[in-house]
């Protein structure tokens, strides 16, 4: 008789979606390297662009605020054909659309031929960030699916990160065409990875929904006091966000500092910050809530920004490092506190993210009206401004979230509420 031992049912059945999820996880890893890297592949070339094309800083900024702002008009409409066609389907198509046209980019001939290009690519690029969250949701056990969110969020850190930095690097040694060519290069391997090793979806249900039912959900959003004030900071945060990032080039490379583009451009590495901000303030929410967590990360953000204004580099790397975590603090805790407050998350979700990505279009391309008519203290001076509004916004927030925590403070043993008083 044999000796060897049987596999239990449960463990026959436990391989194959333990296999799968493994194959889905890296997979929408590989999707955030391609989209984010594909996103940013020309904010660390701006500067680049304008000595090449020979446009004022606001108009260079066009090759990232156009991408992001195409980007947010086509969340909404991405989601939806997703529930039509499949999430794989979209995302997979997104990828590789956006990976060709990223190949064409370094043989535009004009700027303007760039411009339209890059907005095109950012019309492409919505299906992944549309798509991938809902995705995972549906083919993620519970238990595993927060730790799967999280190594796809890494993905985009470090897409976004890549897509700043291998340019950069490759400016200190060729043109801007060429450094463009590496890093959409690189894009599209990563798309032929993601491609490759996406698994079939097996949680997803179509769910083809009229335009009248979509927009009544999105409607239905707008009428809560509290999503519209995170909708609101995700447009003031992400938009002060870039239009720093999106300068900080000219800066660095121009008097009084003078740095070589590709050392210059190694201050995005400064980028990972985020990184470890997004991991850390998941569990420090849990424990001090959201309105403390979100209020402390703006209050860093803005004490970030103001220590970048003197001319003295040491201060200016340790501004934009406080910026940094303090933005990525500051978007992890109000998208978290978006599903909190939500019914429908779906459409909450597809909400944040458009105001999210047309704060980046709308703000990031002002901002440059602001740096040409006043430098560096006049982009922090705009930046101030968007602080000042976005104070506004988290005090709206905490006052609507007062009459919650009496109602959960308070306790009787009757139905009654602080409001309507006891019968008793």
């Amino acid at each position: 008789m044999s000796t060897v031992p049987r596999p239990t049912r449960t463990a026959a059945l436990a391989g194959p979606g333990v296999v799968h999820e493994k194959r889905v996880t890296a997979a929408l890893f590989a999707a955030g390297l391609t989209t984010f890297a594909a996103m940013y592949s020309t904010q660390s070339l701006l500067p680049s662009l304008s000595a090449a094309f020979a446009v004022p800083p606001a108009h260079a900024a066009l090759a990232v605020s156009l991408t992001t702002g195409f980007l947010a008009l086509a969340i909404i409409p991405a989601g939806v054909l997703s529930a039509r066609v499949g999430r794989t389907r979209v995302m997979i198509g997104s990828a590789v659309v956006a990976s060709a046209l990223g190949l064409l980019l370094p043989l535009c001939p004009t700027l303007d031929t760039l411009l339209a290009v890059r907005a095109v690519q950012g019309v492409a690029l919505a299906g992944v960030p549309a798509v991938a969250m809902a995705y995972l949701a549906e083919e993620i056990g519970a238990a595993e699916l927060g730790a799967a969110m999280g190594i796809y969020i890494a993905g985009t850190t470090i897409g976004g990160l890549a897509g700043r930095l291998i340019p950069s690097l490759a400016l200190g040694l060729t043109s801007w065409r060429w450094a463009e060519l590496a890093v959409s290069l690189a894009a599209a391997a990563c798309t032929v990875w993601f491609a490759r090793s996406l698994p079939p979806s097996r949680g997803f249900v179509a769910r083809p929904a009229g335009f009248g039912t979509v927009v009544g959900d999105l409607t239905a959003q707008l009428r809560h006091r509290g999503l519209i004030a995170l909708f609101g900071l995700a447009f003031l945060l992400m938009g002060s966000f870039v239009s720093v990032y999106n300068f900080l080039g000219y800066r660095l490379t121009h008097r009084p500092f003078e740095l070589p583009a590709a050392l210059a451009g190694s201050v995005f590495v400064l980028y990972l910050a985020g990184t470890i901000a997004s991991a850390c303030t998941g569990r420090l929410t849990d424990r001090r809530g959201h309105a403390r967590v979100l209020t402390a990360a703006v209050t860093l953000m803005a004490a970030g920004v103001l220590v970048t204004i003197p001319d003295h580099l040491t201060t200016v790397l340790i501004g934009v490092l406080l910026f940094t975590t303090g933005f990525f603090a500051a978007h992890t805790t109000a998208s978290a506190w978006v599903g909190a407050l939500a019914e429908n998350r779906g459409a909450a979700s597809s909400l944040y993210m458009f105001a999210y990505y047309l704060g980046s279009a709308v703000v990031g391309s002002a901002a440059g009206i602001a740096y040409a008519g006043g430098g560096w203290i006049g982009l922090v001076a705009c930046v101030a401004a968007l602080f000042m509004i976005a104070a506004l916004l988290l005090a709206s927030l905490v006052t609507a979230g007062r009459p919650a925590r009496a109602r959960r403070r308070y306790r009787c043993r009757c139905s009654c509420t602080p409001d309507s008083g006891c019968p008793r």
